[in-house]
């Protein structure tokens, strides 16, 4: 049976959707964008503050499954620009150090007009 994950120390949910989905022994989370989760909105505006936000946030949901950085296996991360790659990899493998597999594909809009969105797969 599937557990809904929620932390009020990321942001909340912007559509039908949980913030993960803790099913087996792994967790599934939603994209998190660089939503700062004490005021509701995206405070940073260039990529490497962006995505420190987003990482933390990430950081966030997985704490609430029970789980950490060091068991995420899979991220597939969404770029609004992708010349923005080299410095989002700087910030991203300070969280990510055990070098999960990864997706990274830049698309034509985020919601909120967001420069970083990030999702992982973790073990629990």
């Amino acid at each position: 049976m599937s557990k809904v994950v929620y932390t009020k120390n990321a942001p909340e949910a912007i559509g039908p959707y949980s913030q993960a989905i803790v099913t087996s022994n792994l967790v599934f989370t939603s994209g998190q964008i660089p939503i700062d989760p004490s005021c509701g909105q995206i405070v940073a505006t260039d990529i490497q503050a962006q995505t420190e936000q987003a990482c933390k946030n990430v950081g966030e949901v997985l704490k609430a499954a029970g789980t950490s950085f060091d068991k995420v296996v899979k991220t597939v991360c969404f770029l609004h620009n992708i010349s923005d790659f080299a410095q989002f990899n700087e910030v991203y493998a300070k969280y990510f150090v055990s070098k999960p597999a990864r997706s990274c594909v830049a698309v034509k809009d985020l919601p909120k007009g967001a420069l970083v969105e990030i999702e992982a797969i973790a073990e629990i």
